[in-house]
Parts: structure tokens; sequence; C-alpha cells
């Protein structure tokens, strides 16, 4: 029997059917975390995974939307004891949405405080071209016993790498970060108990089409090649750290 697959990052509510594409990661039976970017989307995609066994909805307020939705987060906040699973929330530092900075860094701190209050909550973060910042703020404000954190689609240094294992973060990754030699690089650097795999679902493409949950068998074959063991083996290690990080 093969281990399950996981996709811990991908937005299925931006899928043309988003119904189809909950029931075919349900049918395909892969561990699958579907992000949203609005408090406003919470409550479709909350019905939605009510009855799921594999998928699961997380409450996100992406940092790309702040300008316009920073008076979202009282929403959130009202969802917040709906759900273990927080994403897509972070920090954006890239040109387009660099003039609202202070204000994410405002909404990502409040996030990561009252994530704290709760205690438990799994978070999937952004970090582009601000991955210091991030962890400034996730060893400020999420002390590790309150709550876990994996860096989706993790571009940062080396040493920030580092550092982020040393707060005890995972690391979601997908076959698109692996294009390029410096991104098979920072992935080998990743532990191997900290490895969880993503597709960034429909924004990630297979060929001529938007990528599915299903296509994060590409990413494992990829890490497979990258690790020099069989898929299987990366496969089922991910589906451990998993369940670790479920359990922890």
């Amino acid at each position: 029997m093969k281990p399950a697959l996981v996709d811990l990052h991908c937005h299925l509510d931006l899928f043309a059917d988003p119904v189809s594409a909950v029931y075919a990661a349900e049918k395909d039976e892969i561990y699958t975390l579907t992000v949203t970017t609005t408090p406003k989307a919470w409550p479709r995609n909350y019905e939605l995974t009510q009855k799921t066994k594999y998928v699961r909805a997380a409450l996100g307020l992406h940092p790309q939307v702040v300008a316009e939705r920073a008076l979202e987060i009282g929403l959130w906040e009202q969802y917040l004891s709906q759900t273990r699973y927080i994403g897509e929330v972070g920090l954006d530092a890239g040109p387009q949405f660099y003039k609202s900075f202070d204000l994410q860094k405002h909404i990502f701190t409040r996030v990561l405080q009252k994530c704290s209050e709760a205690g438990g909550k799994i978070l999937s973060v952004h970090s582009v071209r601000s991955a210091a910042l991030v962890l400034d703020l996730i060893e400020s404000h999420l002390p590790r016993e309150r709550g876990q954190v994996v860096l989706h689609w993790f571009t940062g240094s080396k040493s920030e790498l580092r550092r982020a294992i040393k707060l005890g973060c995972y690391f979601s990754v997908n076959a698109a970060m692996m294009k390029n030699d410096r991104g098979r690089d920072l992935i080998v650097a990743i532990p191997d108990d900290r490895l969880l795999t993503e597709t960034d679902a429909p924004f990630t493409r297979v060929v001529d089409r938007p990528s599915t949950p299903s296509d994060v068998a590409i990413t494992v074959d990829i890490l497979a090649g990258l690790r020099q063991v069989g898929v299987n083996v990366v496969a089922e290690k991910i589906r451990s750290n998993l369940e670790t990080m479920l359990n922890d």
C-alpha cells in the first residue's frame, strides 16, 4: 500500500468548481489543507470541509489583500475558535505590496498574538522577501508551545532557514521551488523531520493546466531524487511528519 500524500497548502476555493476540487482531493485520499485569503471566504470553506476525512480548511487573511481588507481582522478573530488551521497569513515585502507592509506587520502580529492566546493552532505562513521579520514576529509572539508554524514556499537565506529550524518551524515545499539550483539547495538543507509538501494550487502549473492536490506526487518524486531515496520513503516520512505535527 502506498503512503498517503500530503498537500499542506492549496486554494481549493479558487478553483472553477470548489466543490468538485474538494471531492477530488477527498476521493484521492490526499491530506489537504485548503487555505483562504480572506475571512469572508471562511464560512463556505468551513461548510465544504465539515464532513471530509482528508480535507481541512484554514482561516486566513493574506498579506497581499491586507491593504483592502485589514478591517476584516475582526471577522477573522470571530471565526478563530472554529478551526485549528490558520492560513494564509504572513508578510509580503514584494514591490507590489510594500506600501501596505506596516499594516501587514500589524495584522500578522495580531494574528500571532490571538493564535498564542488560543493555543494549539497550526499556521501556514507566507514570507516573501520578509523571512527575517516573519521569524522575529514568530519568536516574539508565538512561543513554540502555543502553536506550530509551517513556512509555505520558503525562499529565505540558509541562515534564515537554520533560524526557522531552531524555532521549530516546518516547511511545505512544492515542485515549482525546485526548478533552480538555489531552490533545490535550500530544500536539500531542510531536515527530513521538518519537511512537508504542498502544491499552492491553482497558482502552480503542470504543463498546460493549473495544478491540483494530486500533483503533489510530482513534488514527492523530485524530493526522492534530491534525497536519493525511494518515493515511498519520502511519502511515508512526510505523512509521519504531518502526524507528528498534529499530535505535538
